[in-house]
């Protein structure tokens, strides 16, 4: 009698296009995917990191709170005088908690600048007790390692405006990767299914096994979490992919564009005050959120000169998602614009929520740990793969060789 020969399954069409895509990218990014998931691990607690650092700086001194801080334009004048920076104060905040310290904050810009270090001039931040005008601490935020992980993570150290895409493109190959890896990872039948899930090492000896296991599952659990920071990374990166957000939360392409509201008391001479009006009116109308922020060198962002005050307001320390917006005239400092975070549309309330998304700050402490574990397991991904990927090559060419 013929002995009979039992024929594996040959792979489908997806799952065979599905492993050459995965190990023609894996090898391709694997490098700078395991860079950017691992600086952007390392810069998941931050905020808590600094805190703790940073927490002599961060409060007044005990008996030094009073009912009425200095004025925030005398401050600014300290920190001008004590710091002898040559370039201009550019912002402050401050937090509703009375016991906290102003932050105050020299940052510019060179817009020719190829890389990170020379792109920025200076990035310092300066923390002033707010009672006695006291300088409590200095930090060259430019050379401090959490603002250096965040430019690694977001262009390689490139300049942010085009090094995005440095790292926009393979991110974008990720998500792929995810996505066949899935595919790859999807079981047969039910049988298969279980070895699926969990490590089953009782009687595996061999690494190689392992390190497929460590792969192939870990990269399942993570892969939800991995897709979650991947597509809020490339919001950022690629305007077509905020739009696609836009269009499918509001209905519209581009977010609503605030309207130049130029000060109508520009005849009026300048009130000294201005800063402090603006400040108590802000605190009034949010006692309950945690900070805001107000400029104090009339440019925005892009170095281009203000026509009015605008306020930010920040609903939680340490994230961004709840932000409320004002604008006040640059000379009396009346109130031209109030727009609470409760009337704005589905598509502002994403963009302002889409860094705590993105840094599992959203979801609170739990939710860091786990975008912590996840960029761990992303981490280690390329390695895996690359030794799954190496150890099939050395099996190969000793099959070759006998």
């Amino acid at each position: 009698m013929r002995k009979k020969h039992h024929h594996q399954k040959k792979p489908s069409f997806g799952k065979k296009w599905s492993a050459r895509l995965h190990l023609l990218f894996g090898l391709s990014i694997g490098l700078i995917v395991f860079i950017v998931s691992l600086t952007g691990t390392m810069y998941v607690f931050k905020d808590e990191i600094q805190h703790q650092l940073r927490k002599e700086a961060m409060f007044a001194e005990p008996g030094t709170v009073t009912p009425h801080p200095l004025s925030i334009a005398v401050l600014k004048e300290k920190v001008t005088l004590e710091i002898k920076e040559k370039y201009p104060v550019t912002s402050v905040e401050i937090y509703l908690d009375k016991n906290r310290s102003y932050e105050f904050l020299y940052y510019e810009r060179d817009k020719k600048a190829w890389n990170y270090f020379d792109e920025v001039k200076i990035n310092k931040l300066v923390y002033v007790n707010p009672y006695t005008g006291k300088i409590l601490g200095v930090y060259n935020e430019k050379y401090d390692l959490f603002p250096i992980l965040k430019s690694v993570h977001w262009s390689l150290l490139l300049k942010a405006d085009w090094g995005k895409y440095v790292v926009g493109i393979p991110v974008v190959l990720f998500i792929i990767l995810l996505i066949t890896g899935i595919v790859l990872w999807w079981p047969k039948n039910k049988k298969a299914r279980k070895g699926r899930f969990r490590f089953e090492w009782k009687n595996v000896k061999n690494w190689k096994r392992k390190n497929y296991d460590l792969h192939n599952i870990l990269g399942f659990y993570a892969s939800v979490i991995a897709l979650l920071m991947s597509l809020s990374g490339i919001y950022f990166a690629y305007p077509w992919v905020k739009n696609t957000f836009n269009f499918a939360l509001s209905g519209a392409m581009e977010l609503p564009k605030e309207k130049e509201m130029k000060s109508p008391d520009s005849l009026l001479a300048r009130n000294n005050s201005v800063f402090d009006l603006t400040a108590q009116e802000t605190r009034k109308l949010y006692a309950a959120s945690s900070s805001f922020r107000i400029p104090l060198n009339g440019k925005n962002k892009k170095g281009k000169a203000l026509k009015n005050i605008p306020v930010t307001v920040y609903g939680e320390d340490g994230r961004y998602a709840v932000k409320n917006q004002l604008a006040f005239d640059t000379y009396s400092g009346k109130r031209l614009m109030n727009k609470p975070h409760h009337k704005l549309t589905a598509a502002e309330k994403y963009a302002h929520a889409n860094y705590d998304i993105h840094t599992g700050s959203y979801f609170g402490l739990a939710g860091k740990i786990i975008w912590f574990i996840a960029g761990l397991i992303c981490t280690s991904l390329p390695v895996t793969g690359f030794l799954v990927w190496w150890g099939k090559r050395k099996k190969q060419g000793k099959k070759k060789i006998s």
